[in-house]
């Protein structure tokens, strides 16, 4: 049986973070992975300064692509605005799978199914043993599922589903495009061109709000394929979508159980304006890390909620246009 003093599952930006933190203050890690990485993953990745500076990057010597946004236009029905931001651009491959080396801790192959409390710890699927087993496994984590579920409920009102594709296209328009409430969508889309000639294109939107509406997101899905055509954006691609479902940041504790603790998406702490969820990720690492190291409890409380508070006018926009759409009374 392999032995390690903390097991992290899931090998992302939480969990990357995490075991970077936990190496750095000389404690034994171990982290699995259901995938081989470098790996795809669906996402939007941008990336806010916040996140530079908790991860240290020195962006000047990050070894693959990286765009520097300067502006965002922002589209609601039919009014346009151009925001001045100062965000960066990353494609998940190649990001998290630098994060996943740079933290210097082994990565092994495994999905992980059954979890065991033992004395004095942890056994996962009668392979692995620790003290410490930390859930960054995104929102099906075995973690969450094995001690989470019955403690922390998530409310069918914040769950997000998506639909997102990221292809090489020779792109024309450099600039980062968010559609909010087209066609009554419950949620946003988005065009965000990535570095080495890639592009992402997807859309977000409330599950509940949607299904109330006897609605569906590959509806919007063709519409915004079509605004996509018409405005010239993508032309003559055919487009294979993938989806996935997360949740926005509700109630976060508990946090931790006994000697299992979530951050991440397995928490559900992606940002309650534009559903962010690499920021609170990071941080979220950063403090599991802290808190085994240092024999502290454990809080996701203080992992931010909003990911643009300094730029007011695209965070009232954007938070507003969510936090109305949870609040109503069409989502109860």
């Amino acid at each position: 049986m392999i032995t390690s003093e903390v097991i992290i599952v899931g090998a992302g930006p939480a969990g990357s973070t995490c075991g970077w933190k936990l190496k750095q203050q000389g404690v034994e890690c171990l982290i699995l992975d259901k995938q081989q990485f470098p790996r795809p993953k669906l996402c939007a990745g941008w990336i806010t300064p916040q996140v530079i500076e908790d991860l240290e990057i020195d962006v000047a010597h990050y070894p693959h692509s990286m765009i520097k946004f300067d502006q965002f236009y922002v589209h609601f029905k039919n009014k346009s605005l151009k925001i001045t931001v100062n965000q960066y651009g990353i494609r998940r491959f190649e990001f998290d799978g630098w994060l996943a080396k740079r933290s210097d801790v082994t990565v092994q192959q495994h999905t992980v199914n059954h979890i065991e409390r033992v004395a004095g710890g942890y056994v996962i699927d009668g392979k692995f043993r620790c003290n410490y087993v930390v859930g960054a496994g995104g929102t099906h984590c075995p973690v969450y599922r094995n001690f989470f579920k019955s403690a922390k409920r998530r409310s069918k009102s914040r769950m997000i589903v998506t639909l997102e594709q990221e292809f090489s296209y020779d792109y024309h328009d450099a600039h980062c495009h968010l559609w909010f409430g087209q066609n009554n969508l419950p949620g946003y889309s988005w065009y965000v061109p990535k570095g080495n000639g890639y592009l992402n294109i997807g859309i977000g939107a409330f599950a509940e709000k949607l299904k109330a509406n006897h609605d569906n997101i590959k509806n919007h899905w063709q519409l915004l394929v079509q605004m996509l055509g018409r405005d010239s954006l993508v032309t003559n691609y055919a487009f294979h979508p993938r989806g996935y479902i997360y949740y926005i940041r509700d109630g976060v504790e508990p946090a931790r159980v006994d000697n299992a603790l979530l951050i991440g998406d397995a928490a559900g702490l992606a940002t309650r304006d534009m559903g962010e969820g690499i920021g609170p990720a990071v941080q979220s690492g950063l403090l599991a890390a802290r808190s085994i190291a240092e024999n502290k409890p454990f809080s996701l409380a203080k992992v931010k909620r909003r990911s643009f508070a300094r730029y007011e006018v695209l965070s009232k926009l954007a938070g507003s246009f969510f936090i109305n759409l949870v609040r109503s009374k069409k989502m109860t």
